[in-house]
């Protein structure tokens, strides 16, 4: 009989952490998942991916009703009027059905789950709610949380961070969002649409940072078309409550004249950190690098053998889909297989409107590389893109010069994040822009585009 009580425990069961959890046992692995949070789901399910998804799909709905924007496709809707609690309703029903949808799955697979939070008591010892187990392998899956910026207070009634951006009980007149990434800008897109006048400072000299240079430049357009304003090259030196709001002030980020901004809300949205705090990760004979994070190789195992860590904890990119994909693989690992997660080739995606998604290099990290070729098609000349007059955006297809191998793709449209998966299938097979270009594309579709701009780095674009 074992010593161990698990063959695997997983800590955290965000994407990445239910994931392997549920992969572990499927292979034939005693397993158990310690959360903390009353339900499963980690940031993702609970505060994040998915209930910013309901809003942004509700306050698009209620954008488009309200604005008259129907009326050229003859719908007209008179007297359209917000019903917030109704649209949090929703958000909520959302997030309750897949938590439980994650507790059916680990009854379903056999996953026990610890309630209580996990802390290391030593190398393959963790405590739980006061009670200690002991795994063979232990997955450190904590995800991350909300970076706080140094001298501002988060009440999450006036200066609110992103969960606090979820759930505000009435639409700001005035909401500054403090970051131009895309947790700000998807939650400034929600507030935007309900009526809130919104503006963004971000330090750098453009909004999402590490994206291409050119949908960098496009997205910051479309926004201010929209009626954001952005507010690049500054930084923010206060934010002081006063009263019912706050006030900011802010300055060059080269240094220069302070001004001030007064504010209904405040979101601090300037990136997420690494959820190690509390793990005891001393006991366990692990540190953390200069950034917070867990390094890991290849397979994802740490400096401690039996201990392995994915997701957000690790160095890439603090993506749902990349903890996903780590969570299997880390599971195939510890059950002898080969788990392999192909970094170079993971999408993002902002869900604003237009959409903006990205996967592999930008042509500015191409170019650096040695010579490349881009093909470029505006969603302006996509039939269906023209016929419902979403036109907004384009598809850009980045490929090494002597070999046509794609390097990188980038798409701001409607459906950007929906297109992306097929660059990401193609790269991930080691497709040359000839390959999308003669693939046959059903018409008419958005994905055309992807084809044009494919046939674009050939020189041969029909419809342009």
């Amino acid at each position: 009989m074992s010593d161990y009580d698990f063959d695997v425990l997983v800590i955290g069961s965000g994407p990445g952490g239910y994931v392997a959890a549920i992969r572990a046992a499927q292979l034939g692995l005693k397993t158990a998942c310690a959360e903390s949070r009353e339900t499963l789901g980690g940031t993702c399910l609970n505060v994040g991916c998915i209930p910013s998804k309901a809003l942004l799909h509700s306050s698009h709905l209620y954008e488009e009703a309200h604005s008259g924007a129907l009326a050229k496709f003859g719908v007209k809707i008179d007297g359209a009027s917000l019903d917030l609690d109704a649209m949090h309703g929703q958000r909520l029903k959302a997030v309750k059905g897949l938590t439980g949808g994650i507790e059916f799955l680990f009854k379903k697979n056999k996953v026990e789950w610890l309630k209580g939070r996990a802390a290391f008591t030593g190398k393959d010892t963790v405590e739980v709610a006061g009670k200690t187990y002991r795994a063979k392998n232990i997955v450190i899956a904590t995800g991350s949380s909300v970076t706080p910026l140094p001298g501002v207070t988060v009440d999450n009634e006036v200066i609110v961070d992103s969960t606090g951006a979820l759930e505000l009980a009435k639409v700001p007149g005035h909401m500054v969002v403090i970051g131009g990434g895309v947790i700000g800008l998807e939650l400034g897109s929600v507030w935007r649409r309900l009526g809130a006048q919104v503006t963004v400072v971000e330090y750098l000299d453009q909004i999402l940072p590490g994206m291409d240079g050119e949908v960098r430049k496009e997205a910051a357009k479309l926004f201010k078309k929209q009626g954001f304003d952005i507010k690049t090259s500054t930084k923010v030196t206060k934010v002081e409550r006063k009263g019912d709001g706050a006030v900011l002030t802010v300055e060059p980020a080269a240094g220069g004249e302070a001004q001030t901004i007064e504010a209904d809300v405040v979101l601090v949205a300037i990136g997420r950190r690494p959820n190690t705090d509390g793990l005891a990760l001393d006991k366990a004979g692990l540190a953390v690098n200069q950034r917070g994070q867990i390094d890991i190789d290849h397979d994802f195992a740490t400096a401690v053998p039996g201990i392995w860590a994915i997701g957000d904890v690790v160095p890439g990119p603090m993506l749902a889909h990349k903890a996903e994909d780590e969570g299997i693989a880390v599971a195939e690992n510890i059950a002898g297989l080969t788990g392999i997660v192909n970094h170079d080739v993971i999408p993002s995606v902002v869900y604003t409107s237009p959409e903006i998604a990205g996967v592999g290099l930008t042509e500015e990290q191409a170019k650096e590389r040695g010579e490349v070729k881009v093909g470029k098609f505006p969603m302006l000349a996509n039939s269906r893109a023209k016929t419902i007059d979403d036109t907004a955006g384009f598809v850009k297809v980045i490929a090494d010069a002597k070999s046509d191998r794609v390097l990188g793709v980038w798409i701001v449209a409607s459906v950007a994040g929906t297109m992306i998966a097929q660059a990401a299938q193609a790269m991930e097979f080691g497709a040359t822009s000839e390959d999308i270009a003669y693939t046959c594309h059903a018409h008419p579709t958005h994905p055309e585009a992807l084809k044009e701009a494919a046939m674009a780095v050939q020189g041969l674009p029909i419809h342009i």
